[in-house]
């Protein structure tokens, strides 16, 4: 395993975890600010298993000019595993995001997608106050697209944002496929399917179906409330990887 980064970009490997290869992404300061773009390309070999991960919320500044850009490109060879985990993007008053994941999936791969977006910084009155979040995950399949999922949030297209978003305080989407989480998701599946419908519980899921995984969509009433739900939804992942990300942070 070897990286690199350049600023705002820094990348750090802890030491071995499990049977899985870290990669922790960080930027100076703690976030990106106008005109940041951030560009990662991740490549996982056959047979090998690899996580990304973020040291903390990515914080996206206030802009009034050019947008913050991310761009996750990858590739996941036969038999190698991907786990994409983040914490979640916390946009501040005035904030401008764009987000792009594009993953290559051998046939034989599998791949965990976890993206997740918090409403800004809630104890200072910046409930969903940005100017646009935009975020797009796509998934390549011996080259057919199998999942397409795009959330864009703007206050210029439709009623303002806080009134849209209500009361929620998080959105989660989560895309696992693959030989190696075909039995998971399927249990998942399962489990999403027997919820009652309630309109008023902290924590709202949603789950369809893929090929040989799922793709999940949560929203919920509090931040604390969300990530608790999403890490036991996710309680698989010490078997995916050998060790649990959530309990184990470098």
């Amino acid at each position: 395993m070897s990286c690199a980064s350049a600023a705002p970009l820094r990348l750090f490997s802890p030491r071995h975890r499990g049977t899985s290869a870290w990669t922790v992404a960080a930027s100076y300061g703690g976030g990106l600010v106008a005109g940041d773009g951030v560009a990662l390309e991740v490549e996982v070999g056959d047979g090998a298993a690899a996580l990304v991960g973020t040291q903390a919320e990515t914080k996206v500044y206030r802009s009034r000019g050019a947008p913050c850009q991310m761009e996750v490109l990858a590739r996941v060879g036969l038999g190698g595993a991907l786990a994409l985990v983040p914490d979640p993007v916390s946009c501040f008053s005035g904030a401008r995001y764009r987000q792009l994941q594009r993953v290559e999936l051998d046939p034989g791969g599998t791949l965990l997608i976890v993206d997740a977006l918090v409403a800004g910084r809630a104890a200072r009155g910046e409930r969903w106050a940005f100017e646009e979040y935009s975020s797009r995950i796509e998934v390549v399949r011996g080259g057919r697209l199998v999942v397409a999922d795009a959330l864009r949030l703007t206050p210029r297209e439709g009623p303002a944002l806080p009134a849209r978003m209500g009361n929620f305080d998080l959105l989660a989407t989560v895309a696992a496929l693959g030989p190696r989480l075909a039995a998971r998701a399927a249990s998942l599946l399962v489990e999403v399917g027997r919820l009652p419908a309630d309109g008023g519980a902290d924590v709202l899921l949603g789950a369809s179906r893929l090929a040989d995984g799922l793709h999940l969509r949560l929203a919920a009433r509090s931040v604390e409330a969300g990530l608790a739900r999403l890490r036991a939804l996710l309680a698989f992942l010490p078997e995916f990887l050998g060790v649990d990300p959530f309990s184990h942070r470098p």
